[in-house]
């Protein structure tokens, strides 16, 4: 089992360097097999193309960095801290490489999470958000209302701001826009 793991880790360490080095589109399976030294056919009995094995690496990046949000924990009720976290949580994917490479190189392939469909990694980050939530409702620090529905108006505004950081920075500073954002999340979840 350990060395599937390591083979596991090894295909997205090196699916990571090759998005960082050439973006999702010029990334090939056999690029990917050739840096974590493994064959194709490895390769191929785990991820049928390069979209599976994408979004497997950006569920793991992800993943990395709600659990080093959570770590950071927080001061203050459950509101307080689902702000804070939200805030820590834009500027963690703002200064991820990868995150930036994909915006940079690729960002349309970010069209249909954001048109058609949430994708494993919004549905993770959802589900932490709605333990914030609820997390709130028990302290009384957040309005009551239906936890799902909150958790996604939160996902959605956050979203926004990581999508679109070049733009929206364009002549304004990143931290005044963040402090905006905490002031709105805060404003819009007080009972």
């Amino acid at each position: 089992m350990t060395s599937q793991r390591h083979t596991h880790e090894a295909l997205l360490d090196a699916t990571r360097e090759c998005v960082l080095e050439v973006g999702v589109r010029r990334t090939t399976l056999t690029d990917v097999a050739k840096r974590a030294n493994v064959s194709r056919m490895t390769l191929y009995r785990r991820y049928p193309d390069v979209d599976h094995l994408v979004r497997a690496l950006m569920t793991r990046e992800f993943a990395a960095i709600l659990e080093a949000v959570e770590r950071a924990g927080g001061h203050g009720n459950a509101r307080e801290q689902l702000v804070q976290r939200a805030v820590d949580a834009i500027r963690l994917l703002d200064a991820n490489p990868l995150m930036q490479r994909v915006l940079q190189l690729d960002a349309d392939l970010m069209l249909p999470y954001l048109t058609d469909r949430l994708g494993s990694t919004q549905r993770l980050v959802e589900q932490f958000l709605v333990a914030q939530v609820e997390a709130g409702h028990l302290d009384g620090s957040i309005r009551f209302g239906d936890a799902k529905t909150q958790a996604r108006v939160v996902l959605l505004s956050t979203q926004s701001m990581v999508l679109s950081t070049r733009p929206a920075t364009s002549g304004l500073d990143f931290g005044a826009l963040l402090d905006e954002l905490a002031k709105q999340l805060d404003g819009a979840l007080k009972p």
